[in-house]
């Protein structure tokens, strides 16, 4: 036994040493000198100036492999030294990439003979690729992203070893050779983004062994060939702009192992079905865009169970949405636009937070189906037949053309800085254009345009795309004043429409702004790039294959294009496309589309105020103010008589320092509007006063808050919300149609909400409403107000802390949109501050931790109470009111106890049922839950609130954040919200105006009971 032990002990160790001995063998082993001299050569030849010589090639130390940080870079030289039994080395392997290598190709290549590998992919390498290479043995050569030119280097055919070859991103130009089907060994061949012409050779049909083919960008000719049924192993294949014609043939149903087909732009007029594709079970990305293709989208696609995107835009297709489509539980992007799909939306479309596109289809409206298109990340402009049309109650968006909503259309011109802030250029305002998303949605303006975006970049391994893009280099041939229309410029990988809305009929002048700031002219693989799209003005095609950098003589340089457009429904329609033409993968993989700068539209006609006789304009407006000095003259003498002037009411002296935007009633109208506030027409009831119901002479129905007579903390809030809101306008923010100070009386005129407020009808007893309170309507109220405070916070012209959201201040009208209500606490922020120490003002249960204790006011504070009210939209219970069990003040508190639990759903209100996302639930329970955050910090801003809501911003990446689940859940966090909690200051209460309350309500009683208003240590009000 002992020596068998003995015997392994030997073995073992004469082993090792015949290892170690091979080992340093190899370690003191050299390239050859005749591979060393061919290096130097290619070095000389390629650019390659810090190779050192003075140190062995394959011994990895120097430059000869060389790590950085830059996405693509790399540099190696890899040697195998196990030749002749470990005795010699030889070069097999040479990467060389993205080092904007700008020589030529030597044919010193050919002299190392065991060179497998050869990667010289972005650079700026030119020439052609020398005859001696034939002889050479390479089985993996990439000259991806150069700038190579000529016909189809031919000599590569003669490589017959090559197993993968791509040319991609360079100048190659004619046919391609029929000696390519010598490379019968070829797994992966890629010809993209080159010049090729006339049809596919037959020869390709003998590359049997394929399983990655691409040749998008080119400009074949003639039909895809039927032999594509040989390539069995395909797994990748790209067909894209490259001007083939239709349809896809049948025999595509032989490729059954792709998982990646994408096939686009076809040309010709016959159409015809869905190809056959049922047995792709292993497909992830299938793009079918503008293929011509016609019937109904089959059952079966729906059953590809590892589908990730899905694109079938801008085809004829018809009749439903497949069912089964349902099950595509991997489904990141599906993009159906563009078609003539019919039925009525799946409800699985809008309860989906992946990205769809529907927009652009046939579908039909019945009342279960969407009035908006406001469904996060769910586009569905124009999505609706021309029965539609004359429906009032659905939101112009979904109609065709998106028609104007008013009768007298009133705007004549459009100025948008895309991509951009608000720019003023030569006296003319650019709007701004700073909606961050793209890949399915609908954004409307204030100022009546709107942008469709529709799209993902495929291939950049983003986790979120860019759609606006900012230049870093200087601008060429272009004034300080307009280069700040080309900073910034919006993009898109598939398609961007913008709108005019509601226009005059007329001809007008389009200009279009465009710089190519993504491509720049530094002699480096960043000006290798092409970008090429198309561009419809009013669906009529005026720029095909439009290359910026070649229009505009170069990259960097602004180029403007002007077109002449009719508008004949009120509607300007301004389209980018993307037809699967120019470099896809310079400088790296995702840059490619429409991009464009800035967009300006100018009248041919006269504007309406500039109609008719000069001298009459004059007479009239000569009238006009006369007749106005006249009636200003008798409000003054009449107002002086009721004592509203000469400093008798200190409200009306504070009233007018304000620049009212707004309406003045008198007090005539509001008595005849209410009836002289008949108590039939009460609506409810707060600290502030009476809140009636009244209708305007021209049928305006209206609601009249009434300040008491005995409520003169009153006073300052009055003022303080007609100057706030006068100015504001937005869908979710209530509208003020003007006030009335007449005598003592102080009235604001809203318009009439017909669902009163949410508390009502979330916490009212018995209140019937309740059950129309289904998941997507809480759903859309919950982000109603969420864009609200995005508006007021981040997108209004001045920056405003509205200080009191509650549920009681937040209105529905009677489509449940939420309206932000009661700005008699809002306080304006100035930019250059980032907070104010301000008196205690607000509602208990509502006001976040450090406003409520120390008066330290930002925009967080009404992230925290958005938190709140969130929760309670979801649970359907007050905060204020609900306690579980006696160790819970708050349900916040009873919240926090679930999230820790892992039972956040039980939050979810039973009156809902069943029917709810989930998935939508767990995404707002969370976003509720990081809006109330004890730390401000660590709040989000409301405009990463609506992101994440609408799907846009991954909640996951700010849960899994170590800071937020700490400060979360901190002792020291959680004893300042209950101390605040549980220790109210009482000592100075007041009632705080609300638009409509109800007296009968217990809860509205119990908030108006609960305001705050302290002075803290600091003063009065900064």
């Amino acid at each position: 036994m002992e020596s068998n032990i003995l015997f392994f002990v030997l073995l073992f160790g004469f082993t090792s040493l015949i290892f170690i001995s091979h080992f340093a063998s190899a370690a003191t082993l050299k390239l050859n000198t005749q591979e060393v001299k061919a290096l130097k050569e290619i070095g000389n030849k390629i650019g390659k100036k810090d190779w050192d010589f003075g140190v062995d090639p394959c011994s990895g130390k120097g430059k000869w492999n060389v790590s950085d940080s830059r996405k693509g870079f790399e540099s190696a030289v890899i040697c195998n030294c196990s030749f002749n039994h470990n005795s010699s080395c030889h070069v097999v392997s040479i990467f060389l990439k993205a080092q904007n290598l700008s020589g030529t190709l030597s044919p010193e290549f050919s002299k190392l003979p065991h060179l497998k590998i050869l990667d010289l992919s972005r650079n700026i390498i030119t020439g052609s690729i020398p005859q001696q290479w034939a002889k050479m043995n390479l089985v993996d050569l990439s000259f991806m992203g150069n700038r190579f030119s000529g016909p189809f280097p031919t000599v590569l055919t003669n490589i017959t070893t090559l197993k993968n070859l791509s040319i991609e991103g360079n100048q190659f130009s004619g046919f391609i050779p029929e000696d390519i089907g010598k490379l019968i060994n070829l797994e992966k061949l890629v010809l993209q983004s080159n010049r090729f012409t006339g049809a596919l050779p037959s020869a390709f049909s003998k590359l049997t062994k394929l399983n990655d083919l691409r040749i998008s960008d080119n400009d074949f000719s003639g039909k895809i060939p039927d032999f594509i049924s040989k390539w069995t192993l395909i797994e990748k294949l790209h067909i894209e702009g490259c001007s083939l014609e239709g349809p896809i043939p049948s025999s595509i149903s032989a490729l059954t192992v792709l998982s990646d087909l994408r096939i686009t732009d076809l040309r010709g007029s016959r159409s015809s079905t869905f190809p056959p594709l049922s047995n792709m079970k292993s497909m992830k990305t299938l793009v079918l865009r503008k293929c011509l293709i016609k019937g109904e989208i089959p059952e079966y696609i729906g059953e590809m169970a590892k589908l990730k995107v899905l694109d079938l835009s801008f085809n004829s297709l018809s009749g439903k949405i497949p069912e089964s489509f349902r099950d595509l539980d991997k489904v990141d992007f599906m993009y159906l636009t563009r078609n003539n799909l019919s039925g009525t939306i799946p409800d699985w479309v809008l309860k989906n937070n992946k990205n769809i596109d529907v927009s652009y289809n046939n579908f039909e409206w019945e009342s279960s189906s969407p009035t908006e298109c406001q469904r996060g990340s769910v586009n569905l402009v124009e999505s609706y037949s021309l029965s539609a049309t004359k429906k009032s109650n659905i939101h112009s968006c979904l109609k065709r053309n998106f028609p104007c909503t008013s009768k007298n259309p009133r705007h004549y011109s459009l100025r948008i800085n895309c991509g951009g802030n608000e720019a003023n250029v030569s006296g003319n305002i650019y709007t701004a254009d700073i909606e961050r998303k793209g890949a399915s949605m609908l954004y409307i303006s204030a100022e009546d345009w709107a942008l469709s975006s529709t799209g993902s970049f495929m291939d950049n391994d983003i986790d979120s795309d860019p759609y606006i893009v900012t230049n870093t280099s200087s601008l060429q041939n272009v004034s300080v004043i307009n280069s700040k229309l080309y900073t910034t410029a919006r993009v898109s990988p598939l398609s961007l429409t913008y709108y005019g809305l509601c226009m005059i009929n007329g001809n007008y002048t389009v200009q279009l702004h465009f710089a190519e700031i993504i491509f720049i002219n530094d002699r480096s693989l960043n000006s290798l790039g092409r970008r090429i799209f198309d561009v419809y003005i009013q669906g009529k095609l005026v720029l095909r294959d439009f290359d910026i950098e070649r229009e505009a003589g170069g990259a960097e340089k602004p180029i403007v294009k002007k077109f002449n457009a009719t508008v004949t429904e009120n509607t300007l329609k301004i389209q980018f496309y993307w037809a699967g033409k120019g470099t896809t993968g310079i400088p790296t993989r995702g840059v490619y589309g429409p991009l464009v700068s800035a967009i300006s539209v100018d009248p041919n006609f006269k504007p309406p105020s500039e109609h008719g006789n000069r001298t009459r304009v004059i007479l009239l407006a000569v009238g006009i103010v006369c007749g106005f000095l006249a009636v200003v003259l008798i409000m003054v003498a009449v107002m002086r008589r009721k004592g509203l002037l000469g400093g008798k009411d200190p409200v009306y002296k504070e009233l007018r320092g304000i620049d009212l935007q707004t309406g003045l009633f008198t007090l005539r109208q509001i008595k005849v509007a209410t009836k002289n506030f008949d108590a039939a027409n009460k609506l409810g009831e707060g600290g502030f006063g009476s809140v009636y119901k009244g209708q305007l002479s021209d049928g305006t129905v209206i609601a009249v808050k009434q300040l008491s007579s005995k409520s003169k903390q009153g006073n300052r809030e009055f003022v303080n919300e007609i100057g706030m809101i006068s100015g504001l306008q937005h869908p979710n923010l209530v509208k003020l149609h003007g006030c009335c100070v007449e005598g003592n009386q102080l009235i604001l005129i809203y318009e009439y909400m017909e669902n009163n407020c949410l508390s009502r009808i979330l916490f009212g007893k018995g209140s019937e409403s309740k059950k129309k309170l289904d998941w997507l309507t809480r759903k859309k109220i919950c982000l109603g107000i969420a864009k609200a405070l995005a508006y007021l916070h981040e997108e209004s012209r001045i920056k405003i802390i509205h200080r009191d959201i509650k549920a009681s201040n937040v209105l529905l009208d009677k489509d449940f949109n939420a309206k932000v209500s009661d700005f008699g606490l809002a306080k304006l922020i100035e930019d250059d501050k980032t907070h104010v120490s301000t008196r205690i003002a607000g509602t208990v249960g509502y006001m976040a931790p450090e406003y409520a204790m120390r008066g330290y006011l930002t925009d967080k504070a009404d992230v925290y109470s958005f938190g709140v009210v969130a929760l309670e939209i979801i649970s359907g219970k007050s905060n204020t009111n609900y306690r579980p069990d006696d160790e819970f003040f708050y349900l916040l508190d009873w919240a926090y106890v679930l999230q820790e639990r892992g039972n956040l759903l039980e939050l979810v209100d039973p009156d809902i049922g069943s029917e709810y996302s989930t998935e939508e639930a767990i995404v707002m329970l969370n976003v509720a839950l990081l809006c109330t955050n004890a730390s401000p910090t660590l709040r989000p801003t409301m405009c990463q609130a609506v992101s994440m809501l609408e799907g846009w911003t991954n909640i996951q990446d700010l849960l899994s954040d170590p800071g937020y689940s700490a400060a979360g859940s901190s002792s020291k966090h959680k004893s300042i919200r209950s101390h605040f909690w549980e220790n109210p200051s009482r000592s100075q209460s007041m009632s705080i105006p609300t638009v409509y309350t109800d007296s009968s309500s217990s809860h509205v009683a119990t908030e108006e009971s609960n305001h705050l208003v302290k002075t803290n240590s600091v003063g009065s009000d900064k």
